[in-house]
């Protein structure tokens, strides 16, 4: 990120005098917008399958296709803050997140609604980035810590209300809605941006940007991950030969995202030399895997809640409360013990709450009931997620020059997307596989279960293999230094 003396403000722009707490809010809302986006969706994902003829299986491609976008274009969304200017893109980002909103809530085919979802994923990746940059370039000295504290709070408050927020609205008035929501949220924060956002930008910064970078990463996961979920429909398994054109079409892609990234770009999107850092690279690897892990959790227990306990939206929202709650107080706990413990002891016990709380989770039945099998093993998941973000950060930026900080968050962040996109999609085929072996000698709701019993065994499974990379961690990572 840059640093102050590097930004200029050109001598035309006008604005207001505006109090710190006004340029906090501005930040903080859009923020919360866009992470609010990938959880409320969830809840109101069954009654908008249905309304829009999607399957279960392919109901997932609500949600990749704006994570999938995110992740992809996230840090081009980065460099597009310090180029173009910190006003101008953030206003931008807002514009196409918010338009898209409103194209998504009226949405009345399954195309129409992916498409619009993957717009708006793009919208998100231009506007986050240029909210931290707002905070790092206001805000100096003491102030900066509290400011950034308050920005990852209203963060991690988007994703753990989503679910509540998400039931609320489906619940009282229609799925729509979840989608309507941000555009009053938007009109406001562009409006206190147009009045009090004073223009910043990098005046070194040389306007090259790795759109094709970008495209290539993003189209060949894109790939990828539609060769998974089409081995769920018939004819099309793992070895069938559109299957494999799908996965074939996103290994070139990958590769050549590689050698572009390592031989061509002038600007790389993802330069490869920050990952000499130890602690960033195992940092970006756990988090691939737990976040993935942490995705595909919500998508499961939404579908189970709903089609299995027979809850309506708002009572699944409220049943993701207590998670949320977990969320918070395993994040407050981390970020305050941090700097005794290190990085690596809380990794292990996060890692190890994460894959003893799915283990316990996949033992649900058609019978469980919420307080007896769901409450207290969703809870550790939920505590495990809150318990391993703050030392994922640390380790992700303590080894790193600290010009590169805020590329080596953002591709953690990138990490932690692409990991989600990848383990819904890879979950969500098992978990359809295992439901449709089983339809013809079980009920409709037991296969559904086993497939869901099968989907949280594979993520204990992955919890573990994160476990032991949290083992590679340099145990120094994080631990305050005294004299």
């Amino acid at each position: 990120m840059s640093n102050q003396a590097e930004l200029t403000s050109p001598a035309t722009s006008e604005h207001r005098y505006a109090p710190d707490w006004i340029i906090l809010s501005i930040a903080c809302v859009a923020q919360f917008m866009v992470v609010l986006d990938v959880s409320i969706v969830n809840v109101a994902l069954p009654s908008m399958a249905h309304d829009l003829h999607f399957s279960q299986s392919s109901a997932q491609w609500v949600v990749n296709a704006y994570v999938l976008t995110f992740a992809g274009f996230l840090l081009l969304g980065g460099r597009c803050a310090d180029i173009f200017g910190r006003r101008r893109v953030y206003l931008l980002g807002l514009l196409v997140f918010t338009v898209a909103s409103i194209g998504a809530g009226f949405a009345h085919t399954e195309t129409q609604m992916v498409s619009i979802r993957a717009l708006q994923g793009l919208g998100g990746a231009i506007l986050s980035p240029a909210t931290l940059t707002i905070i790092v370039t206001t805000f100096h000295g003491p102030r900066l810590p509290k400011a950034i504290g308050a920005w990852s709070a209203v963060a991690g408050a988007g994703g753990a209300v989503g679910g509540l927020l998400g039931g609320i609205l489906t619940g009282w008035a229609s799925w729509r809605w979840v989608f309507f929501i941000n555009v009053p949220f938007g009109i406001l924060a562009a409006v206190a941006a147009t009045m009090y956002l004073r223009e910043l930008r990098n005046r070194d910064a040389e306007v090259k940007l790795d759109v094709t970078g970008a495209v290539l990463v993003t189209g060949s996961l894109a790939s990828l991950i539609y060769g998974v979920v089409s081995t769920t429909t018939p004819g099309h398994g793992w070895t069938a030969t559109s299957t494999l054109e799908w996965f074939i079409g996103g290994a070139i892609g990958l590769v050549g995202f590689l050698f572009w990234e390592g031989n061509v770009a002038s600007h790389p999107l993802v330069p490869f030399r920050i990952f000499s850092s130890r602690a960033l690279t195992t940092a970006n690897v756990i988090m691939f895997l737990v976040g993935g892990t942490f995705f595909a959790m919500w998508y499961f227990l939404t579908f189970y809640f709903q089609f299995v306990l027979h809850y309506d939206p708002v009572k699944t929202g409220f049943a993701f409360l207590p998670m949320a709650v977990a969320i918070i107080v395993g994040a407050q706990l981390s970020s305050r013990v941090l700097s005794k413990t290190g990085v690596r002891p809380l990794l292990i016990v996060g890692a190890t709450f994460a894959a003893l709380g799915f283990l316990w989770i996949s033992m649900i039945n058609v019978g469980s009931s919420y307080a007896g099998a769901i409450l207290a093993p969703s809870t550790v998941c939920a505590f495990a997620m809150g318990l391993l973000f703050a030392p994922l950060a640390t380790a992700a930026t303590a080894g790193v020059d600290r010009a590169d900080a805020g590329l080596a968050s953002g591709v953690l962040n990138t990490a932690r997307q692409v990991g989600g996109s990848l383990a819904l999609a890879v979950l969500g085929t098992v978990a359809a596989d295992r439901t449709v072996a089983l339809l013809h000698t079980s009920s409709t709701a037991a296969a559904h279960v086993a497939g869901y019993h099968s989907a949280f065994q594979i993520s204990a499974v992955i919890s573990l293999v994160a476990l032991g990379v949290s083992f590679l961690v340099p145990a120094t990572t994080g631990r305050a230094r005294h004299p």
